[in-house]
């Protein structure tokens, strides 16, 4: 009887989250029904047994510290003067800004780790120039919602500090994993923009050269003013994870650090910004752990009620192929990400299909960065698409929601050919975890 309930776990928990009751309540609120019903009053200690599990969990105070550099990093000035250097370089290429602006994501990205966070500043700097260049709409909307969305797959980043522990797979590995990925990713989309607006420089015209225009010694004094203070931080907080120097959480302390030495190096900082970096900083990470222990009550009464097993069962009895395992799973995965938010979808399914993916003999830290991968295209896919609500929030009236749909559809097709290329050829993921942290 147990089994059975356990599947109808995730109805009930789509049923409340459509009736608009808060995720996190709605998980602990499904947890503890089916709970009480399957293991009557035991299960009030193994809930306890999950806050002291999340509450304890040392990799997860990474998260505030991430979320604390991202929170500096967007005060600090930083967007304004990597915009300036690297499209300084750009400028003149066909589609030039927008091959900037993804160039500028990447960085941001890479120096944040806060989903959200890349896609509103770039945002806010980038769509009034590319306007002021006449560049099409559908364009400017795809590349800022792309872009943005690169912090799911570009390091460090928060999905993956909390997708790792519920995966029971290291952090850092799948930092290092994601490496190659997520920078095929970003090359798709530049590769895409250059193609597209050499075959129709109407969509995103060439900047013509200006009198004022600084010469190469400044523009490198510029660049080097814009980049240093970045590179120096993600070279701390990622190198130090990739040669084994530092954890996950020490290296989100020094990217911490890091933020807040360059808002001072660019005379940003006051009690006033670092004050409402910390309340940013404490809400969204309430937030997530308020989510997280949700998803950890959940999938504790799912997995101990036999709903794994019975999942594997049916899997086991429908006699599909592995691959073809594989691929509903991301499907599922990617049409949830339609209606649920990211955390949603986490905690729902990584917890249900992660041990079916292990027994198939698949590697979890590939499985976990392709996850990464629907996640990303999911988070751009209408009707519910993330990406496009952060950029109506941003963006003025001239750019409407049907230049929104039109302008994602390219970036989409991209996503799926980089998941086809990283499903194809899983080095991608696991050469360069293999050969710096030594796993296999």
């Amino acid at each position: 009887m147990g089994d059975y309930l356990a599947l109808m776990m995730f109805p009930a928990l789509l049923l409340a989250l459509f009736l608009g009751f808060p995720v996190a309540f709605s998980m602990m609120g499904v947890a503890l029904f089916f709970g009480l019903v399957v293991f009557d009053t035991a299960v009030i200690f193994q809930f306890v047994q999950k806050v002291d599990a999340v509450a304890s969990n040392f990799v997860l105070a990474a998260v505030p510290l991430f979320i604390f550099m991202g929170a500096m990093l967007e005060r600090s000035g930083i967007a304004e003067r990597l915009f300036e250097a690297v499209h300084l370089w750009t400028r003149r290429l066909p589609g030039g800004l927008a091959i900037g602006t993804i160039v500028m994501c990447v960085i941001f990205a890479a120096s944040s780790g806060v989903i959200g966070a890349t896609e509103t500043v770039v945002g806010l700097l980038a769509i009034p120039v590319m306007l002021r260049y006449a560049y099409d709409k559908g364009l400017i909307s795809g590349t800022i919602c792309a872009g943005g969305s690169l912090g799911t797959i570009i390091p460090p980043s928060i999905v993956v500090v909390v997708l790792g522990p519920v995966a029971d797979v290291s952090v850092g590995d799948l930092f290092v994993g994601m490496v190659f990925p997520g920078l095929l990713m970003a090359g798709f989309y530049i590769a895409y923009i250059l193609i597209h607006c050499s075959l129709d420089p109407t969509v995103g015209p060439r900047i013509p050269r200006s009198d004022d225009e600084p010469a190469i010694t400044e523009k490198l004094r510029i660049t080097l003013v814009a980049l240093a203070p970045p590179v120096a931080m993600i070279i701390a907080v990622l190198g130090s994870i990739m040669f084994g120097l530092a954890a996950p959480t020490e290296a989100a302390a020094l990217g911490a650090l890091g933020s807040m030495l360059m808002a001072i190096g660019y005379n940003q900082f006051s009690i006033a910004i670092l004050n409402g970096a910390l309340l940013r900083t404490l809400k969204i990470t309430c937030m997530i752990f308020m989510i997280l222990l949700g998803g950890n009550m959940f999938a504790g009464v799912f997995v101990a009620s036999g709903g794994v097993a019975l999942a594997e069962e049916i899997i086991e009895g429908a006699k599909l192929a592995p691959w073809a395992t594989l691929v509903i799973f991301l499907f599922i995965s990617f049409l949830a990400g339609f209606v649920l938010d990211w955390i949603s979808v986490l905690l729902i399914f990584i917890p249900v299909f992660l041990p079916i993916v292990k027994s198939l003999g698949f590697d979890p830290v590939w499985y976990c960065v392709m996850f990464l991968v629907v996640i990303q295209t999911s988070y751009l896919t209408p009707p519910m698409a993330p990406a496009i609500f952060y950029l109506r929030g941003i963006s003025p009236p001239e750019i409407t929601l049907k230049h929104m749909f039109k302008g994602v559809i390219p970036f989409i097709f991209l996503q799926l050919v980089c998941l086809g290329f990283v499903a194809y050829f899983p080095q991608l993921v696991l050469w360069l975890p293999n050969q710096l942290l030594g796993f296999s």
